[in-house]
């Protein structure tokens, strides 16, 4: 079965049942408190204000999200498949994210996309299924599944927060890049979506009030503690998986 963070108790439940599979989250939640649950509206209309708001400011995202759900109520694919594209340029959407819009309003117009069954499946295969479609990246689809789907298993391993948030908590020697995000978080299975939301947390708390690079000296300290008062095998997997984040030569 599928985990779902459909609510602030589903969230908090999570995160208790992190902290038993991985103790040195504990620390990290020490300094975060616990995360509040965000959700967005999910369907055509979420994913499409994802990705108006890729590598823009909150504030220009959010005004040309407002032109477009002005001039297309209800914001519906079958809208978005009709209009021209010079009427959407105009209301601020790049080329690029115009045919982005228009190639997922065609797909779903076609059935061959279906974006609410994507909360049944697999968290990986439902990346799969999303970065498929053009203009969708890896960012994108993760956005999807944890803020519109509220998947539990989401997994943003190409977030720059998270990474640095996980940097930091772990005591990494540098920022990992999305492959090696990928076996720190498997002791987090089946709630990497709720480890998530535990991270961005902590890179704010330690943002806020200490700055990364002190926060990162405590965090490393409190790391090392945990993982003393671990058992040697499970302290060992645990390093296991640090280690696989400081692999020489890699690239971001």
């Amino acid at each position: 079965m599928i985990p779902h963070l459909n609510t602030q108790a589903d969230l908090e439940d999570a995160i208790r049942a992190l902290l038993k599979q991985d103790p040195r989250l504990q620390p990290v939640l020490d300094i975060a408190g616990m995360p509040a649950l965000r959700r967005r509206e999910p369907g055509f209309a979420g994913l499409a204000a994802i990705v108006c708001g890729q590598q823009l400011s909150t504030a220009s995202a959010a005004a040309i999200w407002g032109r477009l759900t002005a001039a297309f109520d209800p914001f519906h694919h079958e809208t978005l498949r009709k209009v021209r594209a010079d009427r959407l340029g105009r209301l601020g959407l790049s080329a690029a994210k115009i045919k982005t819009l228009k190639s997922l309003a065609r797909e779903i117009a076609a059935e061959r996309l279906n974006l609410d069954v994507l909360a049944n499946e697999d968290a990986d295969a439902a990346h799969n299924t999303l970065t498929a479609l053009h203009g969708i990246g890896p960012w994108t689809a993760d956005v999807y599944l944890l803020f519109c789907l509220g998947h539990g298993d989401a997994w943003p391993a190409g977030d720059l927060a998270v990474q640095e948030a996980v940097k930091i908590g772990l005591g990494l020697k540098t920022r990992p890049t999305a492959k090696q995000m990928a076996p720190l978080a498997e002791p987090w299975r089946p709630w990497r979506g709720a480890a998530a939301h535990l991270w961005w947390s902590y890179y704010r708390a330690i943002k806020k009030r200490d700055g990364v690079i002190a926060g990162a000296d405590r965090a490393a300290a409190k790391t090392n503690a945990v993982l003393n008062k671990m058992p040697v095998a499970k302290r060992s997997s645990a390093k296991a998986n640090i280690a696989a984040a400081k692999l020489p030569g890699s690239k971001r």
